[in-house]
């Protein structure tokens, strides 16, 4: 990995962690989908670069699932948390409370949008019902109230699309840079 003037040893430590984690065996399998949860989040990523999201929500769409890849992790209903805990205190809380809440995004879409759930591939189907089902009505009013709302709505909708049969164009190197900036945007905010 080359990346301009790499002179902040810890992010550079963090990101050939999240390299690793990326590119383990665990992120080569499927999850239920016919394509690897690696090729899942690489296409997430290149859906928000080609949607200009910006690079939070660029970062957010490529490691939202890595806490499929963490031991310890109830893949289906807590994956979400291993790696927004992962990764918070790598990237700060933007990040980490996107990741933490595409599964709340979708139990929200899934109780207010009718045909989402139709819309949803078989496996987003089956493991909405291990993460809770449709959102409750005493809840979603919690959810659409937080700062990170419209944004974690967004990431859900980029999760979903990105289960193209298409093998990625691109690979964890491609958003390393990307990434390093934010690891010491971070480190330098604390």
């Amino acid at each position: 990995m080359t990346l301009a003037d790499p002179t902040d040893r810890k992010a550079l430590s963090d990101l050939a962690r999240l390299a690793e984690l990326f590119d383990s065996a665990a992120m080569a399998e499927p999850y239920g989908e016919e394509l690897s949860i690696r090729h899942h989040m690489l296409q997430c990523a290149e859906s928000a670069v080609a949607q200009r999201q910006g690079d939070v929500m660029i970062a957010a769409a490529l490691l939202h699932d890595l806490g499929w890849a963490l031991d310890g992790a109830d893949a289906a209903s807590e994956h979400q948390n291993a790696a927004a805990d992962l990764l918070a205190p790598l990237f700060g809380t933007e990040i980490a409370d996107l990741i933490r809440n595409h599964v709340a995004a979708k139990r929200y879409l899934v109780a207010t949008q009718p045909g989402y759930a139709a819309r949803l591939s078989e496996e987003s189907r089956r493991t909405l019902v291990c993460q809770g089902g449709a959102m409750p009505a005493a809840i979603r009013a919690q959810f659409a109230a937080q700062p990170y709302f419209a944004a974690a709505l967004q990431l859900r909708y980029l999760d979903d699309a990105g289960k193209d049969m298409r093998v990625p164009a691109t690979c964890f190197a491609t958003y390393a840079p990307l990434l390093y900036r934010l690891l010491v945007r971070h480190r330098l905010s604390e």
